[in-house]
């Protein structure tokens, strides 16, 4: 009966400890999540003084909105023809692993992202790649609303070459 007792208590000391390490996991995976998301800074706003900072604007002033205009290459493994005269750019990053990352998520939702790379070492996300600025236009209000709260500050990238 000795033995059963201390059998028993050795199983419910490893059932705790496997239910604590579980929350920790999750405790850990939570604030990784945080951590990766804090990183996901848009350092567009950061680029040259000369380059006009695009804010996010109502289907009424989508016309007048202007296009950031960027010689834009894509990164190598990339469909560099994908790459049209006007993007619709959903992420700016300094931080590869966070590009890889909104590619993937983007492309588990069926679009076909590229990466690109501007003269200052800025990888952009380009979510669709249009010839016309209007259909460019389309595509980001589409994509806007499609995601909301998500992706508000899409804007267009005018392809320099």
């Amino acid at each position: 009966m000795n033995n059963a007792g201390l059998i028993g208590m050795a199983l419910c000391l490893a059932l705790m400890c496997c239910v604590s390490c579980k929350s920790k996991q999750k405790a850990y995976k939570a604030a990784y999540e945080q951590a990766k998301d804090r990183e996901e800074v848009d350092y567009s706003a950061m680029d040259d003084e000369e380059e006009e900072v695009i804010a996010p604007v109502s289907k009424s002033k989508m016309a007048t909105s202007s296009a950031r205009q960027e010689r834009i290459s894509a990164i190598a493994g990339e469909n560099a023809a994908g790459i049209k005269l006007y993007s619709v750019v959903i992420g700016s990053f300094r931080n590869q692993t966070n590009a890889y990352s909104l590619k993937e998520r983007m492309q588990n939702d069926g679009y076909m992202p590229i990466l690109g790379e501007n003269e200052q070492g800025m990888l952009r996300v380009i979510l669709t790649s249009h010839e016309s600025r209007q259909e460019a236009e389309r595509s980001r209000e589409s994509i806007r609303s499609k995601y909301y709260p998500n992706f508000q500050d899409a804007w267009i990238l005018e392809r320099r070459y």
